[in-house]
């Protein structure tokens, strides 16, 4: 056919088509993908088709059931989602159950203020009617969490979630407890712990957060009244001395029971000489005090004194001989009349204060190890080792503060109150006060009210860390964590030493609060011989056992505060049953949450590990965020070990915090939170799983509006590449083409994904996504969009149908396709199930269903790679040579072009041997020399041996391809095109004919 009037060519091009779009429209778009799912039983059809395959188990660490999630949430929730895709899709049966903590204090705390609010009390409300209405409220929270965890994309059992206050999960968790019991290692002691008087109960560690916060200091002198064993002289000078404190809480002094020193730590007996001291001054000429000499100059300045003489040192022998007054005893208060010995410890240093601790075993842990651990040997010289009471619960003096009974330490707001003052008042009447200020430093706050907290001497309940269990002398709870963690992969590494640190320096691990909502330490205590049912020495712990668990199953833990529930549960076991109390403790949320692997991966028959203890095929993972070291992670560790003997994980992941993006800690005063309600509101949720497959999210990320607009863009390309590879696979029939067939560029891709299939699987495996983000988004922008689809647009788009290059072309496009899609799915749920759908054309199918596709190994082609990574070098410094000829307007396109390229490097131009030089550089013609290149040609200081002089291509320009060529006409048939286009048109026009 001979063209006798101009012709469209655009009709007869292979250009991409698809209904992909560009613009992602992901708000819109990804609610209705969500629903597809709910509607299709994604989560049953998974199941399914997993049943048969080794378990990979990530055992969901329970959110707390009280508001709406934050950017913490998301980031939490998006990483276990990409765990459980990942490992589905790699051949695990990887199942999500997602739960909830719903104790405890905070949901309590919520209650309260709204009983405040209405003018109501607590306490004349039934217990019971007051933990419904706490039961109500996680329920309503839990069921908005669960919205917006469906909305990330999470895929999960949510039909079925577990949840702490589940009726059976209680009776599980009290299970747990009354094995401690059972096995000994619960007891009741007495033992400061950190108590806030705000919520009135006992806090764990992980409820702590340190806050500044102004303190009263105060420097304190003790009389040597005894210096038992020493010789006359030394008894003589040290009798007439005084040792001296520094404490910033002087609501402790009526506590005190001892001074610590170190024995490391030199001290020196000093004397004040200074004439001129006013009258007033708290110390006077003569004074003669005990200091360490490396802080002694401070507390003389302290002291308001300048002028003062060291007598002579003071050995760690003397100090130990010595017996002090307490500082109140002359105070005219009574009840200080005790002897108050110097023990040696080794928590006292000469960084701050008088080189002395003033040492109250009831209000600090220090204070009551030292005091617990010198307890024979004080009550041998006659001291008391009694631990007093001298706080209680609602932050006032107690009787056994003799002088201080209804003085307030903190007050029922936070505050404080007026117990330092009358405990300064009282030590300037005793003429022991020598220094008073003021200091501002980090304290402890609760990290609910925000109020700062008390150490406090309190009843409690215990488990022994160090107490010999089954296997004897060496077999501990401490012990046994310490082996499981030693047994346990964690990722980073470093968390296996800081959770073996906290677990080395722990101490015994204590268990209750006095609240209201959890689940009680369910045991009873014989008041006459502190005997517990159940427990070690109880004959019926059987039975008592069934009756609490099948109650709490049936009736949930409401059980136990129910009117008669002593009398329910220990009908016919004692003889003796008004000597036993009913605890009324409930177990710290930490236990809780715990115990959950005992209900969760033991009960469920979609969580259970397949094998009997460590060591099967089957994996378990514990995913949070590096302050479950102290939580979770190591709650869940004790309560296993010490009923099981082992950790109930086989593998700890640890994300960072979320800060905002100049690294500060967000908080809803500097407005700099960012929420991911409004990310997915205003991008999608696919943006903001993108953002945390993106961070090194083990480490504290960031993010903000200038990184989310990063993120947008490097979606936007991915997105892009995804769509051209659909719009091109309009035109793939499927036909297959044989790896010695293909040209070599599509050999060198075909390299890539097997690369790429090694990488991105031990990525996931190690739960790097970083790496794979940033290799599949490199290898999508650059390596495929800027570099092999820019080279083969010309023959998708021109060459005839019959073309083995095209053909070649499209087949591995399909394997690009499917390779990425499915790479990326378990991370851009949505986006790659858009792109599914679209290609495979069924509304039946789903892409989570799938498996990494099987890369065969055959594809790997090292010396290929190494040749062409030399072509790409020398096509660098072309494409550098052609952009300038584009700028100067030199050019147009490079189809314009016919570029010299003068080649000295004998490695790179045996690359380019037979290659066609102008298909690479995209240009219609390209010489390749090895003679030296001119001066003044382009070169690239990076690249040696390489540089270009441009130059115009010759000949007519074909009006299909729009290559410039002296062939163009050579074909009478189709004179204004190349002899390849005319091929592809009468192709075309045959096969438009023969339909």
């Amino acid at each position: 056919m001979t063209e006798t009037t101009a012709r469209d060519y655009s009709e007869t091009l292979y250009l991409p088509k698809t209904d992909f779009p560009m613009r992602a429209g992901l708000p819109k778009k990804e609610p209705e993908i969500i629903a597809r799912w709910k509607a299709m039983d994604l989560y049953r059809r998974l199941r399914e088709a997993a049943k048969d395959r080794d378990k990979y188990i990530l055992h969901d660490g329970p959110p707390y059931a009280n508001g709406n999630i934050h950017i913490g949430h998301a980031l939490n929730k998006t990483l276990k989602d990409i765990v459980t895709r990942s490992m589905q899709m790699q051949g695990w049966d990887s199942n999500y159950v997602p739960g909830w903590d719903c104790h405890g204090l905070p949901i309590e705390w919520k209650i309260e203020e709204q009983y405040r609010a209405r003018g109501k009390n607590k306490d004349e409300v039934p217990i019971n009617e007051f933990r419904k209405e706490c039961r109500d409220f996680a329920n309503h929270w839990i069921g908005v969490q669960r919205e917006e965890f469906r909305r990330l994309g999470i895929e999960g059992d949510w039909e079925n979630p577990y949840l702490t206050m589940n009726f059976e999960a209680e009776a599980f968790i009290a299970g747990e407890i009354m094995k401690f019991a059972t096995s000994g290692q619960l007891y009741r002691g007495s033992k400061p712990v950190m108590w806030s008087v705000v919520e009135k109960t006992a806090l764990a560690e992980a409820e702590i957060e340190y806050h500044d916060y102004q303190s009263d200091q105060i420097w304190v002198k003790f009389p040597v009244v005894e210096a038992g064993g020493l010789d006359e002289k030394v008894t003589e000078e040290l009798l007439d001395a005084a040792v001296v404190i520094w404490t910033t809480t002087p609501w402790t002094i009526p506590g005190n029971r001892a001074i610590s020193y170190s024995s490391k730590i030199a001290y020196a007996l000093y004397e004040v000489t200074q004439d001129d001291l006013p009258e007033d001054n708290w110390v006077q000429k003569g004074d003669r005090l005990i200091l360490a000499e490396a802080l002694a100059a401070g507390v003389f300045e302290q002291s308001r004194v300048q002028r003062y003489e060291h007598l002579r040192q003071v050995a760690a022998d003397e100090l130990a001989a010595l017996t002090c007054a307490h500082p109140l005893r002359e105070a005219g208060l009574g009840g200080y009349d005790f002897d108050v010995p110097l023990l040696d410890g080794d928590h006292v240093t000469d960084d701050t204060g008088t080189g002395f601790v003033h040492t109250a075993p009831g209000h600090g842990t220090d204070d009551f190890e030292i005091w617990m651990a010198s307890r024979q040997a004080l009550e041998a010289r006659g001291i008391s080792a009694a631990i007093p009471f001298t706080v209680a619960d609602d932050g006032f003096y107690t009787k056994e503060a003799p002088g201080f009974e209804g003085a307030q330490v903190i007050t029922h707001k936070g505050e404080k109150g007026d117990a330092n003052r009358r405990v300064i008042e009282a030590l300037k009447a005793s003429g022991n006060l020598i220094g008073l200020g003021r200091l501002k430093h980090q304290y402890p706050h609760s990290w609910r009210s925000k109020k700062p907290i008390i150490f406090r001497n309190t009843p409690q309940w215990f488990v022994h860390m160090d107490k010999p269990l089954e296997g004897g002398a060496t077999d501990t709870l401490r012990s046994r964590a310490l082996q499981a963690i030693a047994d346990t992969r964690f990722v980073p590494d470093s968390g296996q030493n800081r959770l073996r640190s906290m677990i080395e320096n722990r101490p015994d691990w204590v268990l209750s609060r006095q609240r209201a909502w959890g689940v009680p330490i369910a045991v009873f205590r014989n008041e006459e011989d502190g005997r517990l049912a159940p427990g070690p020495d109880f004959s019926a712990n059987e039975e008592l056992i069934a009756r609490i668990k099948a109650a709490f199953a049936e009736e949930g833990a409401d059980a136990w505060f129910a009117d008669g529930a002593k009398e329910r549960f220990l009908d016919g076991l004692v003889n003796d049953p008004e000597n036993w109390t009913q605890v009324r403790d409930i177990l710290d949320v930490w236990f809780d949450s715990g115990s959950t692997h005992a209900f969760c991966l033991e009960q469920r028959d979609d969580l259970k590990p397949h094998r009997q203890g460590r060591g099967g095929k089957d994996y378990v993972l514990y995913l949070e965020g590096s302050d479950q070291h102290r939580g979770w992670f190591q709650s869940s560790l004790l309560e296993s070990c010490g009923t099981r003997g082992v950790a109930p994980y086989d593998a700890v992941l640890t994300h960072g915090f979320t800060m905002d993006e100049e690294g500060r800690k967000m908080s809803k005063s500097l407005g700099n939170q960012t929420f991911p309600q409004d990310v997915i509101k205003d991008y999608g949720a696919d943006i903001l799983r993108l953002w945390t497959a993106s961070v090194e999210y083990w480490e504290d990320q960031r993010i903000g509006p200038e990184i989310l607009k990063t993120t947008v863009d490097s979606y936007r390309k991915l997105r892009n590449t995804i769509r051209w590879m659909l719009g091109s696979l309009t035109h793939f029939t499927g036909e297959e083409v044989a790896l010695a067939d293909m040209p070599e560029l599509e050999r060198l891709m075909l390299h890539r994904l097997a690369e790429l299939d090694e990488l991105v699987r031990k990525a996931y495996w190690e739960f790097d996504y970083k790496k794979i983000i940033h290799h599949l988004g490199t290898f999508l922008t650059v390596e495929l969009s800027a570099f092999y689809f820019d080279v083969r647009k010309d023959a998708l788009y021109c060459d005839p149908a019959s073309s083995v290059r095209r053909k070649a072309a499209l087949y591995v496009i399909d394997k690009l396709f499917n390779c990425v899609v499915v790479w990326l799915a378990p991370i851009l749920p949505f986006t790659t199930e858009e792109a599914w759908l679209e290609r495979k054309g069924s509304q039946e199918i789903t892409i989570h269903l799938e498996q990494f596709p099987a890369v065969p190994q055959s594809w790997r082609d090292d010396k290929l790679a190494e040749r062409w990574a030399k072509v790409r070098t020398v096509r660098r410094v072309v494409t550098g040579a052609l952009e300038i000829e584009r700028r100067e307007k030199r050019i147009g396109s490079s189809l314009e072009a016919h570029p010299t390229v003068h080649v000295t490097d004998p490695q790179l131009l045996a690359a380019l041997e037979g290659i066609d030089a102008a298909e690479i550089f995209i240009t219609s013609q390209a010489t390749i020399t090895a003679a030296e290149a001119p001066e003044g040609a382009f070169t690239l200081p990076e690249v040696k041996g390489v540089a270009v002089v441009p130059g115009l291509a010759e000949g007519r320009k074909c009006a299909r391809s729009w290559k410039i060529l002296p062939e163009v006409g050579a074909d009478p048939e189709y004179p204004d095109v190349t002899p390849r286009d005319a091929e592809a048109l009468r192709e075309w026009d045959a096969a438009r004919n023969a339909a």
